[in-house]
């Protein structure tokens, strides 16, 4: 790893921080992140590959399961947690486990990263098997906690994948499907939650987005399997249901509230205007 080059902890392009004004830092930090979408363009074939992959594996019932530390745990996990809010899966299908566990989320674990053995521990709580999907995210691809991970994945026949911000890093070595946007230095040198978390951010929606679709949770554009869990979600759920039935309002929502499904509330209306 010595000859190993962390572009995540090349010096910023920029200096003296502290002296400019804060339009200036918004200016130059929005410059750089302008610079992310381009960078996740590059790796959009690695992205392609993974998904095609995982599609199957999960209508043969395998889940995918997210593994980081710091950051990237945490992006993994809010990209889980929202999947069944926005497609209607049950929370045990996307999984993101952070090193240090829950309790890391909010306050860093100290050495929590260091240890190469405990991610293996932490998926065999959810008894994985060789249909399921682990993906390692780690920002400077060096993060043992994801190595080892991945290496014991690898050995017990599920599918692996990552995503790094460093070229050619361990991480992306030991991933069967390695995706590597590199975004450069980071504006305040080495602070990876930025140019980084966004890019990982990105592809994580990229991958669950992707991944939902392809199992039949989107018809046409629209969540027509998402929770109706607040009143702006009921209220988007009976305009879908009016969109696609030519129904009022009124009736909209009397469907939805009986069927707490845009999906079935279409369905059941397009069997009774069809029987």
């Amino acid at each position: 790893m010595s000859d190993f080059k962390r572009t995540t902890e090349s010096s910023s392009n920029y200096n003296d921080l502290e002296k400019m004004s804060v339009l200036e830092l918004l200016t130059k930090i929005n410059r750089e992140d302008q610079t992310v979408a381009t960078a996740v363009n590059t790796e959009l074939s690695s992205i392609e590959g993974l998904v095609s992959e995982i599609i199957p594996r999960m209508k043969n019932g395998g889940r995918l399961f997210y593994i980081g530390a710091g950051t990237s745990g945490r992006l993994g996990i809010v990209d889980a947690s929202e999947c069944p809010p926005t497609f209607g899966v049950d929370h045990d299908l996307v999984i993101g486990l952070i090193a240090g566990g829950d309790s890391a989320i909010r306050k860093a674990v100290e050495f929590a990263e260091d240890d190469n053995k405990q991610a293996w521990v932490d998926l065999s709580d959810y008894d994985v098997n060789a249909i399921d999907t682990v993906i390692g995210i780690a920002a400077s691809g060096t993060t043992p906690y994801v190595i080892g991970g991945l290496e014991q994945a690898n050995e017990h026949g599920l599918l692996t994948g990552s995503i790094t911000c460093n070229s050619g890093s361990p991480v992306a070595k030991v991933a069967q499907f390695p995706i590597e946007v590199v975004v450069g230095p980071e504006f305040v040198t080495g602070s990876t939650r930025m140019k980084s978390g966004t890019a990982q951010k990105l592809v994580l929606n990229m991958i669950s987005t992707a991944v939902m679709i392809g199992l039949g949770k989107v018809k046409g554009n629209k969540m027509v399997d998402m929770q109706l869990s607040n009143h702006k979600l009921v209220d988007r759920g009976t305009k879908m249901i009016m969109d696609e039935t030519g129904l009022s309002s009124e009736k909209a929502r009397e469907l939805l509230d009986k069927f707490e499904s845009v999906r079935k509330a279409v369905d059941h209306f397009n069997q009774e205007s069809n029987g």
